[in-house]
């Protein structure tokens, strides 16, 4: 067997997550105030955003959906984990659950997985390239054994302002 995938994935231990935690805070404080100049430095130049309707946007597009939407009004992180594929490399998935302003001005809710990747750039820092929800949907086939094991159920993330867990 060739030896071509060199680095190791491994779960990120506590202090690593910390960070990265930490990061997904600054992003939705980011996406709640509209502060698309926080989000600039959050999101690496060849990022690439996909919304659960499946709309996919780069970094300017996104950063001009943030800008001229206003949608957010909260986000929820839960049962997040994160991988590490090398030292420059992490795959951070887990549910997320937006509450949002639609044009018409109703509320709405959209849940869902969420895979994100984050690189460390030459610089050193870490910044978000990839995004991905794929919205709750009907389940069609019956739960496995496994899909029951509560085992590793990773951390879930308060951003709701009022209640904001600085511990991250």
């Amino acid at each position: 067997m060739s030896n071509a995938y060199p680095s190791v994935v491994r779960v990120a231990d506590e202090s690593v997550r910390g960070k990265f935690f930490a990061l997904e805070k600054r992003r939705h404080r980011a996406l709640l105030a509209c502060d698309t100049d926080a989000l600039s430095e959050l999101f690496d130049e060849a990022l690439v955003h996909i919304h659960a309707p499946g709309v996919a946007h780069t970094k300017p597009q996104l950063l001009e959906h943030v800008q001229k939407q206003l949608t957010y009004i909260e986000l929820r992180r839960e049962k997040l984990r994160v991988r590490m594929i090398g030292d420059d490399v992490a795959i951070m998935t887990g549910r997320l659950i937006n509450r949002l302003r639609a044009p018409d001005g109703t509320e709405r809710i959209i849940a869902g997985m969420v895979t994100q990747v984050l690189r460390r750039g030459s610089d050193g820092v870490w910044r978000f390239i990839n995004f991905q929800m794929t919205p709750d949907g009907e389940q069609v086939w019956p739960a496995t054994d496994s899909d029951l094991d509560d085992e590793d159920e990773g951390q879930t993330m308060e951003t709701r302002p009022e209640i904001m867990d600085e511990s991250f």
